[in-house]
């Protein structure tokens, strides 16, 4: 049970690492006015580190504009600095179906931690927690 809690520790740990290294994105030019603006704001308070504020802006700026994939991304950088990781997944997966060819969000740390499937070393020696194999 212990080796479990370490494991899960351990991989808050470097989701929090492979998160802290993206950067929001501004929204492309031709964007929502009102969308780019929000996002625009919820970036100047993500780097105040204000991750509240600067969810409630990303979220308004999706509501403006529901196809607008940075602002997603963005999204998902708050609610992973709130520890909202669940939802911040949902909205890294997002970002990329809207915009499978950006790579600033494609490539990101950020998604691909959450989108890469387990190595079979992740399982441990034997895989079933120690059950033995079937």
């Amino acid at each position: 049970m212990d080796l479990v809690r370490v494991a899960v520790a351990g991989s808050l740990v470097l989701l929090q690492y492979a998160c802290a290294t993206s950067a929001p994105l501004s929204a492309p030019p031709g964007s929502n006015a009102t969308a780019a603006q929000h996002n625009s704001n919820g970036i100047v308070h993500y780097e105040m580190e204000h991750w509240s504020i600067a969810k409630d802006h990303f979220a308004s700026a999706i509501e403006a504009d529901p196809s607008l994939a940075e602002a997603h991304f963005n999204l998902g950088l708050a609610l992973d600095k709130l520890n909202l990781q669940s939802e911040a997944t949902t909205h890294f997966k997002k970002a990329a179906e809207l915009a499978p060819a950006n790579n600033a969000i494609v490539q990101s740390s950020a998604y691909r931690s959450r989108t890469a499937p387990p190595s079979p070393s992740s399982y441990g020696p034997s895989s079933y927690g120690g059950m033995g194999g079937y």
